[in-house]
């Protein structure tokens, strides 16, 4: 329990009124914890947030009017002391990194258990980050993995080589980096980025972000994934 008598003011927000009424009897039972206002969809929640905002939002993120990434970076933005945990069933890496860059400071699976639902909404609330223990793991060795990408000329045993930049602009294509998000971290501009991004997938003949991260693999310009 917190030492603090200051409740923890939530939101929910879900599409699916089954799994709101599953994490309100979970939050019941808890002093400190107040769930102050449930929604269906993001614009209602946008809607609300103008008239008063929570402490934790916990945020699906697949809602049937609104990404909830999207959903994510506006309020986060706006609403810079709302600190947003997200809760899905959603597990890839990728996805938990996503929801991290729009501004979530917590990440939740729907089959997580009370007692960890409880743990990350007290720790997000005091200002840290919390990833379902599940998870950890997977994120780290994908994050870890993906830094292994070869510096410099990079030179396979089939002769593809990549220049410094066109490795810079793979290693965060392969973080799931948007064109904008590579200008920005490189100082380049959008359209230099698509050119390199072009070159890269001509270089290993491929036809989209899946086919470019498989080729690279396979043609060794980056290090094979960690073995599970």
């Amino acid at each position: 329990m917190l030492q603090s008598k200051k409740k923890i003011r939530i939101f929910i927000t879900d599409d699916h009124p089954l799994a709101v009424a599953g994490v309100m009897n979970m939050l019941r039972p808890y002093r400190d914890i107040q769930v102050a206002g449930t929604f269906h969809t993001g614009s209602a929640l946008l809607e609300q947030l103008k008239t008063g905002q929570p402490d934790i939002l916990l945020l699906d993120i697949l809602l049937q009017d609104s990404n909830g990434k999207d959903i994510a970076a506006t309020v986060s933005h706006a609403y810079p002391a709302v600190r947003i945990i997200a809760l899905t069933s959603l597990d890839t890496p990728a996805t938990v990194k996503a929801m991290f860059r729009n501004g979530c400071k917590g990440y939740l699976l729907k089959n997580t258990d009370q007692e960890t639902m409880i743990t990350a909404i007290r720790n997000v609330y005091l200002g840290q980050e919390f990833i379902e223990p599940s998870l950890k793991d997977k994120v780290f060795n994908e994050t870890v993995f993906y830094k292994k990408v070869l510096t410099e000329q990079v030179p396979d045993r089939n002769g593809v080589q990549l220049t410094k930049r066109e490795k810079d602009v793979l290693d965060l294509i392969l973080q799931d980096n948007s064109n904008q998000e590579i200008a920005e971290k490189l100082f380049l501009s959008v359209r230099t980025v698509e050119r390199h991004r072009f070159n890269l997938m001509r270089k290993v003949g491929a036809k989209s972000p899946l086919g470019l991260l498989k080729a690279a693999v396979e043609l060794g310009l980056v290090l094979s994934p960690p073995s599970k």
